[in-house]
């Protein structure tokens, strides 16, 4: 079977690497010539509305999915008329939209922050009036590690907001007391079937994911698992989807979702019986389900803008290094590390010996 991904990133390249062993071949669509998932397939070097190298990668796979959301749902569309594409461009139009997620969410009863579409700087003006401050401010559509968003404090934060965004469509969000961040990585299969991995705490640094922990016998397991049910059901959703919420006076608030593999979920590579990126793969091409249950106690720890020596990495017990061969560069990530262990006095040792070799 050949797959085509949208997207040559390390996600695209880590369901290379998960799929191969299961006799996949793969192809990718990415306009950057150094993508890096390139080295795992053939890369078709386009941009994503190139419908000529579109057609061509219909014509050579047997199926598409892909690594983010950036890709635009007409993107998909015009793929699905040639070719089985999941998740659908229904799915994507909604996740990769925060009105329209946020909107959804509220529908299907899952609580969310007070929030608000925002089109024009007087919209702002009206609704930081409505829900107050602090709150936040994020563009619709595109903004990831904590690009395309601000933090606003005061009146002097919100004046020229809208433009300093760019003067898009943006989603101003009431600021959330949170004692805690969690996701939940799911994945649905074509007839419905859906397993859920243990939910993850995740710790982030100027907007960016650090550290995330699996967790054991979550006490918000349960609900976490029913929001997202009933999002998987709403989208009638195929592949591996990422849940983000809030833990706010011992229940969750959504933060957003993610139709796609996850960095969250990176951990299942070695810290769970069947990855995020095999179980995305089994689900989208019609396979059974694998198990998604913990080996261990796992973690992950990315890598922004350098990987450390890997002798130095690899000397750690217990630690497996994920590099993704990037250009080394600020504020991007360019691998992480999976640390899966006995018990968790040994998994946070071990997370303070790679944090300080972040450090170094």
């Amino acid at each position: 079977m050949k797959i085509g991904v949208i997207g040559g990133g390390q996600l695209g390249r880590m369901l290379a690497l998960a799929g191969t062993p299961l006799g996949m071949n793969f192809a990718f669509l990415d306009p950057a010539p150094d993508a890096c998932a390139a080295a795992l397939g053939e890369h078709l070097r386009a941009d994503y509305g190139d419908q000529d190298h579109l057609r061509q990668l219909a014509d050579e796979v047997d199926l598409v999915t892909f690594e983010f959301e950036s890709v635009p749902a007409e993107t998909v569309a015009f793929l699905s008329q040639f070719v089985p594409v999941y998740p659908s461009a229904e799915a994507l139009r909604i996740a990769r939209d925060r009105w329209f997620e946020k909107s959804m969410f509220k529908d299907l009863g899952i609580p969310t922050p007070e929030f608000a579409d925002i089109q024009s700087q007087a919209d702002l003006d009206v609704a930081v009036a409505r829900i107050g401050l602090p709150a936040v401010l994020k563009t619709r559509t595109l903004g990831y590690d904590g690009k395309g968003q601000k933090v606003l404090r005061n009146a002097a934060d919100v004046e020229g907001t809208f433009a300093e965004l760019g003067s898009v469509p943006c989603l101003l969000e009431g600021f959330v007391p949170f004692t805690g961040e969690v996701s939940l990585i799911a994945v649905r299969a074509r007839d419905g079937e859906t397993r859920f991995y243990p939910l993850v705490h995740n710790t982030h640094d100027s907007g960016i994911l650090k550290l995330s922990v699996a967790s054991s016998d979550h006490p918000l397991q349960a609900l976490a698992e029913d929001y997202s049910s009933r999002v998987l059901k709403q989208l009638d959703y195929v592949g591996v989807m990422a849940f983000e919420f809030f833990e706010v006076d011992g229940g969750l608030k959504a933060n957003e979702i993610a139709p796609r593999v996850h960095n969250s979920g990176h951990w299942t590579t070695e810290g769970a019986e069947c990855s995020q990126f095999e179980n995305h793969l089994r689900a989208v091409a019609g396979l059974p389900l694998g198990s998604t249950a913990k080996v261990g106690e796992s973690a992950m720890i990315n890598f922004i803008g350098e990987v450390p020596p890997v002798d130095k990495v690899i000397a750690i017990d217990d630690c497996h290094l994920h590099h993704y061969g990037k250009a080394f560069k600020v504020g991007r990530k360019v691998g992480h590390a999976n640390l899966r262990c006995v018990d968790q006095a040994t998994l946070q040792a071990q997370i303070i010996k790679v944090e300080a070799l972040i450090a170094e």
